[in-house]
C-alpha cells in the first residue's frame, strides 16, 4: 500500500484488516522489548483463538512480562510494587497463554532472545527458541517470509506531515524494511502510536506513507513497561571499579544490561569526579596490581557503540563523560533501549538538538562493522566492549545463553558481535564481567568453572575477564597462563577444587600452587578494601536512583539474601533458628516490616516471616 496509511483507533479494527489483506496466513515480526504493538498483537492472537483458519506465527524476542511470585514472601512485595508500576500496560496474550499451555494449534511462537531465566520450565517456549546472534534474527525473518511487522512508535505532526519514528527499537525493523519492499511480495507494516515513547530523530524516522496502518487512538497513552535498576552489591562496585580502570579516554563503550552495567557507570563516575579516590579504591581491591591502568578523569571523553542504549549512559552524559562525537556528530548509536521511567524522562525532555546526539540504528550498523567500515573504525578507536556472563572456565570459555542441559536462559544477542569486533579493531577489547560465585540452592557456587556442558563463546575469543577479585589478561595467552590468570580471579573457597582439576588434566605444572597474594579472595577482603568510599557515599546499593520505594530498597536485597539461604530444608531450618534471637527492629526495619505487612504478625507463620525478614534485612545489605 501507499500514501497516506489507514488511520484506526481500535487494534481490533487492525487485525481485521490485516486478515482480510492477506487471507488468514500470517508471519508477524514483533521488535525485542519495548517496542512490539501489544495491542494490535493480541487482537491479533485473539482473532487466530476464535478463528481457527487464521494461520499465525510470531516472530520476536525479549518478551516482556510484568513481574510474577513463586511464594508468599514474594507476592507480599511484588504485588504492591506491580499494582504502582504496571497498572494500565497491557500484557501480551500469547505469553499467558504459553505460561498457561494454551496456546492455540494454529498459533505458533519463536523467540531468539528470553528475558533471562523466565521461560526455562516451559517447553514449548524452549523447543521453538531459535538461537541466533542479533544482526542474523532479521535474515531469519525473512526467510520465515514474513509479512506483517507491527511495532509501537512515536508520532510527530498530523496529516500528510506526520512522521513516526521508530524510537526504541530502530534496531532489526531498518535492516529488514529494504529486503521485504524489494521482494515485492504482500507486506505490512503497522504502527502503533505510544504517546510516552520519546521521538527519536534521523534514521528512526520514518514518513508517514511508509506504514500501511496506523493504531492511534485512546489507548496511546497508555504507559510504557518499566525495568527498574537493580541493587548493586559490593562486589559488583568491585568489578565496575576494575573494569573502569580499563576505559581509555577518548575511547568507545559498550555497556550491558543490569547491575554490572550500573556498577561500570558508577566506577567511570567515581574515576571522573574523584581521580584519586578511585586510584586509591584500586589500589585498595588490589595491592599487588603492578598492570598500568587508567586513573586520570575524562577529557576527550567517551563515544558510545552499544546495542542497548541502557540507563548508564544518561549518566555518563550528565557527568560529562559521553561527550566525544562520532563523524556524524552522534555521541551514541544504539539499536534499542528498554529501562526505567527516568530513561524515558530524560529522551523525552531533552531539547531535539541534544535528542539529536542518540542515534538510533539498524542493529547491523551498531553490531558490526560491514557497511561503512571505514567510518566505524575511525569512530570506534580504543573501544572496549563490556558484557556479562553466566559462568567462563578456567581456559576461558564463556557461557552466557544456556545450560549444561540445553535449556535457554536468554539467549547470545549481540554479545558474540562485540567480541568479534574487539578482536577486529586496533586497540580494542573484550571485556566479560561477572561475579566469582553465586548462591544456589542454598549453597556457594563458583561461576569459574573447569569446563560446562555448554559455550557461547569459545574459549579461542577469550581476551579479559573481570571479577571483583581482579582482572584476568587472557588474550593471546597459553591454557596454562590462562588457567592461572583465572585462578587468581576466583573466590578462594573454590581456587583448590580447581586447581586439582587443571593438574588432573595436565594443563598445569603439578607443584603449581596459588600466589599468596590471590589467597585472600573474600567477600571480606571485598568489603574492607570499599569501606573507605563507602564511608565518603560511594558504592551505594542504588547509586543512581530507582522506581522502588525507600522500604523496597532495603527489601530487594534482603529478600534475595533470604532467597538464597532458605533454598533448601536445611537451610531453611537453620535459618528460622537463628533468627528467632534478632533483636526488636529499629524505625527502618519496621519501616519495611509493614510495607510487607508482618510488622503486627497475626499468626505463628506470620511471626516466622518477621523473624526471617528481620535477619535478613540485617544480614543481606
Amino acid at each position: 500500500m501507499t500514501g497516506k496509511p489507514d488511520q484506526h483507533q481500535r487494534a481490533e479494527s487492525v487485525a481485521d484488516r490485516i486478515i482480510a489483506c492477506l487471507g488468514g496466513h500470517i508471519v508477524l515480526a514483533l521488535p525485542l522489548g519495548l517496542g512490539k504493538a501489544n495491542l494490535v498483537a493480541n487482537a491479533l492472537f485473539e482473532r487466530a483463538a476464535l478463528d481457527r483458519t487464521v494461520d499465525l506465527e510470531i516472530l520476536t524476542a525479549l518478551t516482556l512480562e510484568t513481574p510474577a511470585w513463586s511464594s508468599e514472601m514474594e507476592r507480599r512485595f511484588l504485588q504492591p510494587m506491580t499494582e504502582r508500576l504496571y497498572s494500565g500496560y497491557p500484557g501480551l496474550t500469547y505469553a499467558k497463554a504459553l505460561r498457561e499451555g494454551s496456546l492455540p494449534e494454529n498459533v505458533r511462537i519463536s523467540e531468539f532472545f528470553f528475558v533471562a531465566g523466565r521461560w526455562l520450565s516451559i517447553e514449548i517456549a524452549q523447543q521453538n527458541y531459535v538461537s541466533a546472534n542479533y544482526t542474523h534474527a532479521g535474515r531469519y525473518a525473512l526467510e520465515r517470509g514474513i509479512n506483517v511487522l507491527a511495532q509501537l512508535v512515536a508520532k510527530r505532526r498530523d496529516g500528510a506531515d506526520a512522521e513516526y519514528s521508530l524510537s526504541c527499537n530502530a534496531d532489526i525493523t531498518l535492516d529488514i524494511l529494504p529486503a521485504l519492499k524489494a521482494r515485492h511480495e504482500p507486506f505490512l507494516l503497522v504502527g502503533e502510536v505510544s504517546s510516552q515513547l520519546p521521538f527519536m530523530p534521523g534514521e528512526a524516522v520514518l514518513p508517514a506513507g511508509e506504514f500501511d496502518f496506523i493504531l492511534d487512538g485512546p489507548d496511546r497513552d497508555r504507559p510504557l513497561f518499566v525495568v527498574p535498576r537493580e541493587p548493586v552489591s559490593l562486589a559488583d562496585h568491585a568489578i565496575g571499579i576494575r573494569a573502569a580502570s580499563l576505559v581509555k579516554d577518548g575511547g568507545t563503550l559498550q555497556i550491558g544490561i543490569g547491575s554490572l552495567g550500573d556498577a561500570l557507570t558508577a566506577g567511570l563516575i567515581l574515576r571522573q569526579r574523584r581521580p584519586e579516590v578511585f586510584a586509591d579504591a584500586l589500589h585498595r581491591l588490589a595491592p599487588h596490581e603492578t598492570a598500568r591502568r587508567e586513573t586520570r578523569a575524562f577529557e576527550s571523553g567517551l563515544y558510545a557503540a552499544s546495542e542497548m542504549f541502557v540507563d548508564g549512559f544518561t549518566d555518563l552524559f550528565r557527568a560529562g563523560i559521553l561527550k566525544r562525537r562520532a563523524s556524524d556528530g552522534a555521541i551514541l548509536h544504539s539499536g534499542f533501549f528498554v529501562g526505567s521511567k527516568a530513561l524515558y524522562q530524560f529522551l523525552r525532555d531533552l531539547p531535539e538538538e541534544e535528542r539529536a546526539l542518540f542515534q538510533m540504528r539498524g542493529i547491523s550498523f551498531v553490531n558490526e562493522l560491514y557497511g561503512e567500515e571505514e567510518k566505524k573504525r575511525a569512530d570506534r578507536v580504543n573501544a572496549r566492549f563490556v558484557n556479562n556472563a553466566m559462568m567462563v572456565t578456567l581456559m576461558g570459555a564463556t557461557v552466557s545463553d544456556a545450560l549444561a542441559d540445553g535449556r535457554v536462559v536468554s539467549g547470545v544477542g549481540g554479545e558474540y558481535n562485540f567480541v568479534a569486533q574487539a578482536f577486529a579493531l586496533e586497540g580494542a577489547r573484550s571485556i566479560i564481567t561477572l561475579n566469582a560465585a553465586r548462591w544456589h540452592r542454598g549453597r556457594r557456587q563458583s561461576r569459574l568453572v573447569w569446563s560446562y556442558g555448554h559455550t557461547t563463546l569459545p574459549r579461542h575469543l577469550r581476551d579479559i575477564v573481570v571479577t571483583e577479585y581482579g582482572i584476568a589478561d587472557l588474550r593471546g595467552k597459553s591454557d596454562r597462563d590462562c588457567i592461572a590468570a583465572m585462578l587468581a580471579v576466583t573466590d578462594s573457597a573454590f581456587q583448590d577444587e580447581l586447581l586439582d582439576a587443571a593438574k588432573t588434566a595436565g594443563k598445569i605444572e603439578r607443584d603449581f600452587t596459588v600466589p599468596t597474594a590471590f589467597r585472600r579472595n573474600t567477600p571480606e577482603a571485598v568489603a574492607e578494601a570499599l569501606l573507605p568510599l563507602r564511608k565518603e557515599g560511594w558504592c551505594a546499593t542504588f547509586p543512581f536512583g530507582t522506581e522502588f520505594t525507600e522500604e523496597e530498597q532495603h527489601l530487594v536485597p534482603a529478600l534475595r539474601y533470604l532467597k538464597h539461604r532458605t533454598a533448601s530444608r536445611r537451610s531453611l531450618a537453620r535459618a528460622v533458628l537463628v533468627s528467632l534471637a534478632e533483636a526488636r527492629p529499629d524505625q527502618a526495619e519496621r519501616a519495611a516490616l509493614e510495607r510487607m505487612h508482618l510488622a503486627a504478625p497475626a499468626n505463628l507463620r506470620e511471626r516466622l516471616y518477621a523473624k526471617l525478614l528481620l535477619r535478613a534485612l540485617r544480614r543481606g545489605k
